[in-house]
Order: structure tokens, then C-alpha cells, then sequence
């Protein structure tokens, strides 16, 4: 109980209006915690069939339906989170677990008005896709 009222007093705490342009470390770290570790780890390494997140996800930046598969898997697209925190989330997790698997060019961040149609069509079946999204990731990768 003690626990939730202190995640409760540090979220009230925390700015609310998020831009595209800056994280809050700590909310965004917070947010992870509670809406995402618990299936992909705290380092992101994943757990029993969840991918990780660690030096992969930056594989999907790589092509534009590979960058909407990370807002609509079902992880993100239903969470409690709203748009401008989910946005901040996922630049959170690029950030501190996309590694070696990051674009020599970087990345754009994402941003509220993006994810907000994006989630408006969830994905049901994400294994084969996720694979089929990586192969296109690895043959985009060979040609640059």
C-alpha cells in the first residue's frame, strides 16, 4: 500500500505536458516500470516468449511499418498510458535499450499526434509479423 501511494505522489509530481523533443528520465523510466517491465524485463532483455527490447528494438526504425508495429502491438496500443506518454515511453526504450541495433542515422522521436491514429488499429497476430518486419529490417540494412 505504502508503495503505490509513493508511485502515486511521484506521479503527480512529475510535469505533465511531454514534447517530442525532450523525456522526462524519470517518468519515463517510471512508466516502463509499471506498464512494461514486467513482460520485457528491466533491462529489456525480455522474458519466456516476450522479445527483448535490448539491441533489437532499433531494427524496426529501419522501415516505416516496422516503426508503427511498436505502437500497435498490443503492449502499447491498449495501455493505460495516453498518447504523449506512450510517445515517451517508446523514445525512452530506443534510447536506453535499442544498442547496437540503432540506425547509423538515428532515429525520429515519436510524437503524440503520431501514435494517436496508430493505436486506433491494434495488431492481433504479432509473431509472424514481427518476424516478417525483422526480414525486411535485415534486407533494408544490406542495401544501405
Amino acid at each position: 500500500m505504502r508503495c503505490c501511494l509513493f508511485a502515486l505522489a511521484l506521479m503527480a509530481s512529475l510535469p505533465t505536458t511531454i514534447s517530442a523533443e525532450e523525456i522526462n528520465e524519470a517518468r519515463a523510466k517510471f512508466n516502463y516500470q509499471m506498464f512494461c517491465q514486467g513482460c520485457h524485463t528491466p533491462d529489456g532483455a525480455g522474458a519466456n516468449h516476450v522479445p527483448p527490447l535490448k539491441n533489437l528494438v532499433g531494427r524496426f526504425l529501419v522501415t516505416e511499418p516496422g516503426r508503427e508495429y511498436l505502437v500497435r502491438v498490443p503492449g502499447s496500443s491498449t495501455s493505460k498510458l495516453n498518447d504523449e506518454q506512450l510517445a515517451e515511453v517508446l523514445n525512452w526504450i530506443i534510447e536506453n535499450f535499442a544498442g547496437v541495433s540503432l540506425p547509423d542515422s538515428g532515429y525520429e522521436r515519436f510524437t503524440a499526434s503520431e501514435i494517436r491514429p496508430l493505436r486506433q488499429q491494434p495488431l492481433e497476430e504479432i509473431e509472424q509479423y514481427r518476424l516478417e518486419l525483422l526480414s525486411l529490417a535485415g534486407q533494408t540494412n544490406r542495401k544501405e
